[in-house]
């Protein structure tokens, strides 16, 4: 009850109608005095957040431009920039996403350099004195000074126009957070934007897209309690007889490189161990991880991503048709800006017409088309981290059978409020210590144990690793290739002026990290897919399937897979290119490349779709879009299998399992049966774990469907008895009857009303303060739920989490099908919307059309961008 409420009901107490008139008068008073308060709030708040709204008509002086540059911006804020020099194009980049995002911006470059602590507080000193192990930002510098002198001045002007907004604008005038950080951390001014500040991004993105590191954790954990036949029933292999591979042609891929195995070295033959399984408890660990992960984009299962280009011998138009929507986490704003970058007049000194999607900063265009071709992403999957288990005394480690010191430096983390925090990072030949970082980890523990290449798990100790090995203590090393300084950075240029497959294959040739699936098409009508990327060469034997031995360089990686050795494709017979993470080659291929593929339920399903399309022909750029929006449950035949036979004396059950035998296997967004079939999901993998001395992840649901496909298989499968049950049925009608249970308190009784949509909605959540705590914080950022429709190992990759509740966590992030015989009848779609300003215009509207699969024109001729041109900046130069 309010204070108001109060003295009004003791007044009516009191009964004395002179005492009534004054307390009414009082309680007048105070209701009014609480609306003048509450109307100057609101003006205040307008204003404060509208402040920060950018400029998108008249004229802007920039000091730093050699000539004016035109920034015309469409309904929904998608800005089309043209200059008549690459550097004021670069530079007007810079000051249109400084414009639309520069909170992101002045974020992401606090976290890659792990400086969030003088952001936030001491809260962050866990992740910084991570982040600051890894050294993505020293990295980054070297990256930046290895570059030629022509990328190094495209990054240079994009900075250059970065800080020609921030001359313009502080504070709250920059973004409405600047205000609400203002309440913790005031005093707080961005410092101005640096190259290294957009180049650091990268690495950010990928260690987001960094595959199996935690499924070599979580193995190495489970090692703990189960055998090695049971790990190897959670994590069966690929299944090549049944699921696609890229290579469809070629799986083998003897076309691209006709090279034998790698022969066993004498120095491997010593050793007698050829993996490491941890004794350890590393679930501190597997938490910092996680909260890295939310503070870039993944949050959840479903990373990933799925590319398509289809040859015009297929196609209503006669030239190829390509797809793409990478699957990232439900970020707000969406880690996408879009954007084409046009040069007056395309020429040598300023080569660039190029659209699509970029990253706020980051200059240029991640993926997208130029005039002459058109390309997609999607995570490679290929193994390119390892964790190298250490025995180490004090700062030495023990390598090839002599003790070495490690190399040390000292960070100091500035933590806002609070004292400097100093932290030694410590690094061997493998790279750095990750283990016990400023008690946000816990030490290995005292009992490794080794796995030997019969199978056979063993306890480790002094004079048991094979050779001289004086045992003290182990640590846990990162050797992971986006420690090395690579060439990503410049490769993206070059993939934006790209004029036909030979300059798209050398620009993916620089693209070291992270390693992506590239598919290609041009209006000549050519097709194509290249793998890129450091890809290391492990020593005989080793796979990256559980961490690995540090002590010995006959475990060590044995350089990187040649780029002329790595897949690729060119117009290939089938007349199409699938990719959705699933295996490149099979394993008859020369060099050893992953065991950690996603379980290829999407690229299946993609192909089946394609298949059908193509045989009832042509296929057009709605037939693309259509299999963006395909819904079909990864273990929905092997659901509907295991209960076909099961029946229930309960009539609601009864009545939910027949609800469960009519369903098409579609996660549509009204579909009972599909919240039904989730819900038991759920229960029957939560069952299907239990029963074990230690924790089973639930961490892939591609892969517990193919576990549950092989189970099923097996009448003595010891999965399908645990919790209790002697028999598969009463296994199954157990998860049932609790799916039953759980569904009822979620969404009632009446069956009829069951809704997987309302079930799986997406709440948006800003990427800082939206999960702040302080409920009128998060309301000023976050937006949602939106119902959903999808799951995870779905086509419409709407990720959620077994164990976590039912809600979207990962999704794509961005779809787009690009028609490259008339650019401007291509399509594309943003997860939320251009602007990073809460309250804008621009800010979600895009979502609504993302749950419903809509696409929408994407303009790229000048004729094309006049026509639907709402606002016009013009940007001149400082005299």
């Amino acid at each position: 009850m309010t204070q108001a409420a109060d003295a009004l009901s003791n007044t009516a107490a009191n009964g004395s109608p002179k005492k009534k008139r004054r307390g009414l008068r009082v309680v007048g008073w105070i209701l009014a005095s609480l609306v003048v308060i509450a109307l100057v709030a609101a003006g205040l708040g307008v204003w404060t957040v509208q402040r920060s709204f950018p400029q998108t008509t008249g004229s802007v002086t920039a000091a730093g431009l050699s000539g004016d540059v035109t920034v015309q911006r469409d309904a929904r804020g998608i800005a089309t920039i043209t200059a008549d020099t690459s550097e004021d194009l670069f530079f007007s980049q810079g000051y249109v996403h400084a414009q639309d995002r520069f909170w992101e911006m002045d974020f992401r470059r606090h976290l890659t350099s792990a400086r969030l602590s003088e952001l936030f507080g001491e809260s962050q000193v866990g992740t910084d004195s991570f982040l600051r192990t890894l050294g993505w930002h020293r990295i980054a510098e070297q990256e930046y000074k290895n570059m030629s002198d022509e990328a190094r001045g495209y990054y240079e002007a994009y900075a250059a126009g970065v800080n020609a907004y921030l001359e313009e604008r502080q504070g709250a005038a920059l973004s409405l957070e600047y205000a609400v950080l203002g309440l913790q951390n005031p005093g707080y001014e961005p410092e101005p934007w640096e190259p290294v500040d957009s180049i650091a991004w990268l690495k950010a993105m990928a260690w987001d897209l960094r595959t199996n590191i935690e499924d070599e954790t979580a193995r190495a954990l489970q090692a703990q309690f189960l055998s090695a036949d049971q790990l190897a029933e959670l994590y069966p292999g690929y299944p090549f007889e049944e699921h696609p591979v890229i290579l469809a042609d070629d799986p083998a891929g003897r076309r691209v490189v006709a090279v034998g195995k790698l022969e066993q070295g004498a120095a491997f033959v010593e050793e007698q161990f050829g993996k490491l399984i941890e004794s350890l408890n590393l679930t501190p660990l597997e938490e910092l991880l996680g909260k890295v992960d939310s503070l870039i984009t993944s949050q959840a299962e479903g990373v990933g991503s799925n590319s398509w280009v289809v040859s015009g011998e297929h196609t209503t138009t006669g030239k190829p048709l390509l797809a793409n929507d990478p699957h990232l986490g439900a970020a707000l704003p969406s880690v996408w800006t879009q954007l084409q970058l046009r040069c007056s007049t395309v020429s040598e000194e300023c080569p660039f017409d190029v659209a699509g999607y970029s990253f706020s900063g980051l200059p240029g265009i991640v993926i997208g088309h130029n005039q002459d071709i058109a390309w997609g992403f999607t995570n490679l999957t290929t193994d390119v981290a390892d964790l190298f288990v250490e025995s180490v005394e004090g700062d030495k480690y023990w390598y090839d059978n002599e003790w070495h010191d490690m190399t040390t430096r000292e960070e100091t983390i500035r933590v806002a409020g609070g004292d400097d925090v100093q932290l030694t990072v410590r690094e061997t030949g493998h790279g750095p210590i990750v283990s016990g970082l400023t008690g946000e980890f816990t030490a290995i523990a005292e009992n490794p144990r080794a796995e030997t290449p019969e199978g056979e798990i063993l306890p480790v100790g002094p004079g048991t690793m094979g050779g001289t090995m004086p045992y003290s203590e182990a640590a846990l090393a990162l050797r992971w290739t986006a420690l090395d300084a690579g060439s990503t950075p410049e490769a993206i240029f070059m993939l934006n002026r790209a004029e036909n497959f030979t300059d798209f294959r050398e620009a993916a040739s620089k693209f070291d990290v992270p390693g992506q699936n590239l598919i290609y098409a041009d209006p000549e009508g050519n097709i194509g897919y290249q793998a890129p990327g450091k890809l290391p060469i492990r020593a005989q034997g080793q796979e990256g399937y559980l961490p690995t031995p540090g002590w010995s360089s006959a475990y060590d990686w044995q350089g990187f897979i040649p780029f002329e050795e790595q897949p690729w494709s060119y117009n290939p017979k089938a007349g199409y290119i699938v990719t959705a993470n699933n295996a490149i080659v099979n394993d008859d291929y020369a060099h050893f490349l992953s065991r950690d593929w996603d379980y290829g339920y999407r690229a299946a399903r993609i192909v089946e779709l394609l298949e059908e399309k193509i045989a009832a022909g042509p296929v057009s750029a709605a037939d693309m879009a259509a299999i963006h929006m395909d819904n079909q449950m990864p273990a929905a035949k092997a659901l509907k299998q295991a209960y076909a036979s099961v029946k229930s004396d309960d009539t609601n059950l009864q009545a939910a399992l027949e609800l469960l035998a009519g369903w098409d296997g579609q996660n549509s967004m009204d579909s009972a049966a599909a919240a039904y079939a989730n819900v038991l999901w759920e229960h029957v993998t939560a069952r299907l774990v239990s029963g074990h001395d230690g924790d089973i992840p639930r961490d892939d649901q591609s892969r517990f469907a193919r576990v549950l496909e092989l189970q099923l298989e097996n009448p003595d499968s010891e999965w399908l008895t645990t919790n209790g049950s002697e028999t598969t049925d009463e296994f199954l009608l157990g998860a049932a009857d609790d799916a039953l249970t759980e569904l009822t308190k979620l969404q009632g009784k009446n069956a009829e009303k069951w809704n997987w949509g309302k079930l799986h909605a997406i709440t948006l959540t800003h990427g800082t303060f939206g999960e702040s705590g302080i409920a009128p914080i998060e309301a000023l950022f976050n937006r949602g739920p939106y119902d959903t429709p999808g799951g995870s190992g779905v086509v419409n990759a709407t990720g959620w989490s077994l164990g976590e509740g039912y809600a979207t966590s990962t999704a794509p992030s961005m779809r787009m099908v690009i028609d490259v015989s008339d650019w401007d009848a291509s399509t594309w779609q943003n997860l939320t919307g251009q602007s990073g300003h809460a309250f804008h215009k621009n800010y979600t509207d895009q979502v609504d059309g993302w749950t419903r699969g809509e696409q929408y024109a994407w303009a790229y001729t000048p004729a094309a961008v006049e026509a639907v041109t709402k606002d016009t900046l013009t940007l001149t130069p400082a005299k």
